[in-house]
């Protein structure tokens, strides 16, 4: 029977319960279990379905459970106190005030832009590892007070959710998420309506993008959102779905994230009473765009290009999370043309100030000339820049050494800050007493040692650690008996499921975007051996996995089948199960309930790896190659470390490693998990888990983090934009850096000599040289000594510059230096001069250098 016709019946809520509004529209609650736990206790049915998310479990109560809440005095009395605890969270004096108080520094500003952000699985606009760690960026920036205002993109449909075939081929399913559904509200102009902002596209055509604003605790996120009713249809797709469509649909979101990006946050402050940020940070290349709009900005002023690239650069911090080429944004060349719409003039229709089209790509240009390098612009844009380990960081000097020329890879300005997790959110709820106890009691956000690590027992460490695997084994039950329903399979053939998994077993853990250099497939190299591992009588071993992968990857599909039809096998799929549509949720109890986390990538294309660092929150330790953060902390007192394999046999080398993979897992660590006392307690391992926990755990946490890029990169970044905020400052350096180059040809280094007759340990060494400056003043240029060991091709290994001072008492452009030398030993040297200015960070950012003529 059809029907006549429809109506929209909605849920109102009592005036009793307001205060449940108040606490669901501030995501505080996803690092907060007590108020967690108040919105499951209304539904818990109900809060499942939903995807944890508390906006539409209150608008899908029927009335009578809304009445029957509203009278209930303990719960009305437990929803109280997580509404004065957020109030008095809100009002906390925090880190970063204390630190910068009485001081300029106080009233730095950072907008922080990412592609993604994964702060909650019920706001669905992230895919992995980047937009978690911009979550646990915001979430830990409201714990510190540090001030950071995120920028985003409200996608449409998030991303992909994943099912499989019976044949076990991942499938991309898309959900939209209207916006009446998410914690997210309107950011309202001078007049109440919701803010928009406009960017003209090709053709004339403007985009419209409406911004909104989501609370993250003490911070804001603000979303920009093309799918309105004022855009023609093809606009209104840009923010669709993330990561998905063509190149063209890429540079457009590219272009809403950095152009309207600049423009929202800019409004947002003015509406707000604040000034504009001081400092902006691109979380990749995907935001640099912004320093287009922003140069232009300073042009429209009538101020030159080079004017605005100075201010610009002094207060922009770019941070690359790409370890290998092909993992970077390149646009064709003709592409980007057409987006920035050149006119007759040569200036671009993009962006105000009529800024040159053709300086704006000689910014991203890339080796290919026909490519437009986003990577390469972002650090073009910036005098901060930063990998996000320490491993990657050297990476990434090497990656981009092109960039700088004349100067050695470890002088390239590109530094390093490793990534953490948000301890608060990723340690499990059993797990945070022992956290709480290891640390002393002192708050989480600031500590950087836990001195407390035998504060919880070893018999009640265990006791947790089995807790939260048994935890594991029955949630992955539940999932894999729904992916083979999903999969087509019959409730009748599926009894297995009821007893799959060992909540006894050791439990290995490994979850990851499926990429070849993560090498998902890594331990199906020696099928048999694995099978002999998983099925040890005495000492079993499981495999817990998840990941996606891109719907374009075909490739990483394919691994992910092959490894699916690994776990589909009756003889292992007790013991190697694969649990679909990985997010942040599942994340939280695969990390903690594994007893060891997996990872193992090509060395060295991880940049940081941060799951395994969750991971070390909750008691597991780590098995992993050399590679991103554990390439830094690795130690044999908390974790194993498989041998990497340098050779360019991409086969030979996972033979190897696979092997030693396996030799690891069969010989040294399951039979540590399994030596138990008369007690049961294995000694051993528990003593591991302690050292891992209170050592690594604090150097891990995202607290530890923010708290870096505040006072290494933030706070700096801060002074030099203010430094510069007239524009009379970086004019004059624009002025300073074109004289400079025009006039460096003629300086000279010339008759570098030992003045030392018979070097000592304990004395110094006299070098000296004449240097011809030209047309440049002796405070334009530093002239530097280079010292240090000599390798086999004659080149300077590492050599450490100290500075020259010029000779007052001798002849003119004599420049002397006196080193001292504490170790014997047979060492180089030269002298070279390089430009200096106090807006100048590093030399190697204009690529000027002069050695001694041969």
């Amino acid at each position: 029977m059809k029907a006549f016709n429809s109506l929209d019946v909605q849920s109102v809520l009592p005036e009793a319960l307001k205060p449940l509004e108040t606490i669901a529209m501030n995501l505080r609650w996803t690092w907060r279990p007590q108020s967690e736990r108040l919105f499951r206790s209304i539904d818990d049915h109900l809060w499942r379905e939903t995807g944890h998310n508390p906006i539409q479990l209150l608008q899908r109560l029927p009335a009578s459970r809304l009445r029957e809440l509203s009278t209930d005095a303990d719960f009305l009395h437990r929803m109280e106190q997580e509404l004065e605890e957020l109030e008095s969270y809100l009002e906390q004096d925090r880190w970063y005030a204390k630190q910068t108080r009485g001081t300029e520094d106080a009233n730095t500003t950072v907008a922080y832009f990412s592609m993604e952000f994964g702060i909650a699985q019920s706001l669905p606009i992230y895919s992995g590892g980047l937009g978690v760690l911009s979550g646990d960026h915001m979430k830990s920036a409201s714990d510190l007070g540090a001030p950071v205002i995120g920028i985003g993109l409200l996608y449409t449909y998030g991303y992909f959710s994943q099912t499989l075939s019976r044949e076990g081929w991942q499938q991309e399913n898309y959900t939209t998420h209207p916006t009446e559904g998410l914690a997210v509200a309107p950011v309202l102009d001078e007049r109440g309506k919701q803010l928009h902002v406009g960017i003209q596209f090709p053709e004339n055509r403007m985009v419209d993008v409406a911004v909104w604003k989501v609370v993250v605790g003490n911070a804001t996120l603000l979303l920009l959102d093309t799918n309105i009713d004022t855009n023609p249809e093809d606009f209104r797709s840009i923010t669709d779905r993330l990561y998905g469509g063509d190149v063209e649909h890429r540079i457009k979101q590219e272009l809403v994230l950095g152009v309207g990006g600049v423009r929202a946050v800019q409004r947002f402050c003015e509406l707000s009473g604040q000034p504009h940020p001081d400092v902006y940070h691109m979380n990749e290349g995907h935001a640099g765009f912004l320093g287009v709009e922003r140069i232009g900005q300073i042009m429209v002023q009538g101020e030159s290009f080079e004017t605005a690239l100075a201010a610009v650069r002094a207060s922009t911090i770019f941070t690359t999370h790409t370890p290998v080429p092909a993992g970077i944004d390149r646009f064709d060349l003709h592409l980007v043309q057409r987006y920035l719409q050149g006119n007759d003039h040569g200036t671009s229709e993009l962006v105000a100030g009529g800024v040159p089209v053709h300086r704006i790509l000689e910014l991203g240009a890339d080796e290919d000339p026909s490519r437009f390098n986003m990577a390469h612009l972002g650090l073009r844009l910036v005098q901060y820049a930063n990998g996000v380990a320490k491993l990657h960081g050297a990476v990434s000097r090497s990656m981009f050494r092109n960039l700088y020329p004349n100067f050695d890879i470890d002088e390239v300005p590109i530094t390093s800050i490793t990534n953490g997790v948000h301890s608060q959110t990723w340690t499990r709820g059993s797990m945070k007493s022992v956290v709480a106890a290891m640390s002393g009691g002192r708050e989480l956000a600031t500590a950087n040692h836990w001195h407390e690590a035998d504060a919880v027992g070893d018999q009640e460490l265990w006791r947790i650690r089995n807790e939260l695997r048994a935890d594991l084994v029955t949630r992955a039950r539940r999932l894999v008996r729904q992916s083979w329903l999903a999969r087509g399979a019959e409730e009748a053939e599926l009894g297995w499921t009821r007893s799959m998994l060992d909540p006894n077993a050791l439990t290995i853990g490994f979850a990851r975007r499926v990429s070849t250099y993560k090498r998902l497939t890594l331990m199906l190299q020696n099928p048999e051996r694995l099978r002999r591992i998983l099925t040890n009588a005495d000492r079993p071993v499981q495999f817990i996995i998840a990941g996606k992968a891109h719907p374009a990857d075909m490739g990483g599909k394919q691994l992910l089948q092959e490894l699916i039809r690994f776990a589909d096998e009756a003889g292992v799929r007790d013991r190697f199960v694969f649990l679909p549509d990985y997010d942040v949720t599942m994340a939280k109890f695969l990390v903690a309930g594994s007893d060891i986390w997996l990872n193992n990538p090509i060395r060295p294309q991880e940049a940081s790896g941060t799951s395994g660092m969750k991971a070390v929150m909750n008691g597991c330790l780590t098995l992993s190659t050399s590679d991103g953060w554990w390439d830094e902390l690795r130690d044999d007192r908390y974790g194993w470390t498989i041998p990497d394999v340098p050779t360019d046999d991409q086969r030979q080398r996972d033979l190897l490693e696979s092997e030693a993979l396996y030799d690891l897992i069969e010989f040294e660590i399951a039979p540590m998990f399994f030596d138990r006392d008369a007690t049961g307690l294995p000694k051993e391992w528990v003593s591991r888990v302690r050292t891992s926990m209170s050592e690594v755990g604090p150097q891990v946490t995202a607290e530890r983090m923010v708290r870096d890029y505040c006072t290494e990169l933030y706070i700096p970044a801060g002074r030099s934009s203010r430094a510069v905020r007239d524009l009379s400052a970086p004019r004059q350096f624009a002025e300073w850096q074109q004289r400079v180059r025009e006039a460096w040809p003629k300086v000279v280094v010339r008759d570098v000599r030992n003045e030392t007759e018979q070097p000592i340990t304990g004395g110094n060494v006299q070098l000296s040289a004449h240097v011809e400056l030209g047309e440049l003043q002796e405070q334009d240029v530093r002239v530097e000594v280079l010292i240090g060991e000599v390798d086999e091709s004659g080149d300077l290994d590492k050599p450490q510059a100290l500075p020259m001072t010029r000779d007052e008492e001798g002849e003119p452009g004599r420049w002397v230096a006196q080193v001292p030398f504490d170790v014997p030993g047979k060492f180089g040297f030269t002298v070279r001069a390089v430009p200096q200015h106090t807006l100048l960070r590093s030399p190697a950012e204009m690529g000027l250098v002069q050695f001694p003529r041969s």
